[in-house]
């Protein structure tokens, strides 16, 4: 009978680390210059992500709204929280988001503090 619990153990140990590998969290990174990202539209596979934003000499302190499409992105009861990098990005310097999980859809990321324009993010 112990035979039997530890083999059941096991197998349910690898069959969850199994489906943890599949749910691993990805990173995008992202570039900010003066007024605009160097990434303009992005597709991503639905799933867990970290946004990792660059600051290239973009003259400002940086930083990175993500909303749905469609959604008014002036409202920040709008805006997907986790999405935020957890500090301002200072000049020269890359700062990270908290883990997102995004569905399929269509999205859209800017910057308010370096006034970029809005750019689509499309999960599929």
């Amino acid at each position: 009978m112990k035979k039997i619990v530890a083999i059941l153990v096991f197998v349910l140990a690898f069959t969850a680390n199994s489906n943890a590998q599949d749910q691993a969290v990805k990173t995008v990174a992202l570039e900010q210059t003066k007024g605009e990202f160097t990434q303009k539209n992005l597709t991503i596979s639905e799933g867990s992500y970290i946004f990792e934003i660059a600051n290239n000499h973009s003259g400002v302190d940086v930083g990175f709204v993500l909303i749905e499409k469609g959604k008014d992105a002036s409202n920040p009861e709008n805006h997907i929280k986790t999405a935020y990098v957890t500090k301002v990005v200072a000049e020269g310097k890359t700062e990270q988001s908290n883990v997102t999980t995004l569905e399929k859809g269509e999205y859209v990321y800017f910057c308010p503090l370096n006034k970029t324009p809005q750019y689509t993010l499309t999960v599929e």
